[in-house]
């Protein structure tokens, strides 16, 4: 089993963590800069509320794309977690828009997350 450490900001320290990793007990991602001191991005399951979508009112998400995603989720759960860039303790979800919709809807206070850090160079492409 893997040991890694994680370091959450204070006002997220009451949400559920879980991580994952490959069946070889390698991170997910496998090598490159990100969370968890340069293994990779890291799974966690993330409060909808604390992850900003700076583009959510510059996009019209596919509404029958999204009650499917609803029935699917409510039957087998999510199974591909949505990308997010973590910038100095901030979440930001830029993909995955009917997905985090589909929670939205469904009422479900967290979804899974792919996290990955970034700088505020990286933000600022992002937000281009």
């Amino acid at each position: 089993m893997a040991n890694f450490v994680l370091q959450v900001p204070i006002t997220l320290r009451s949400f559920t963590v879980s991580a994952s990793s490959n069946s070889n007990g390698a991170p997910p991602g496998g090598s490159g800069s990100g969370c968890g001191g340069g293994g990779g991005p890291v799974l966690l399951e993330l409060p909808l509320d604390k992850i900003r979508r700076p583009l959510m009112r510059t996009r019209a998400n596919d509404q029958k794309k999204v009650e499917e995603l609803m029935d699917s989720i409510a039957e087998i759960g999510l199974q591909v977690p949505i990308d997010v860039l973590e910038v100095d303790g901030v979440y930001y979800g830029f993909s995955g828009c009917h997905r985090y919709e589909a929670h939205q809807r469904l009422g479900l206070p967290t979804i899974r997350c792919k996290i990955r850090r970034g700088t505020k160079e990286t933000l600022r492409h992002h937000l281009r």
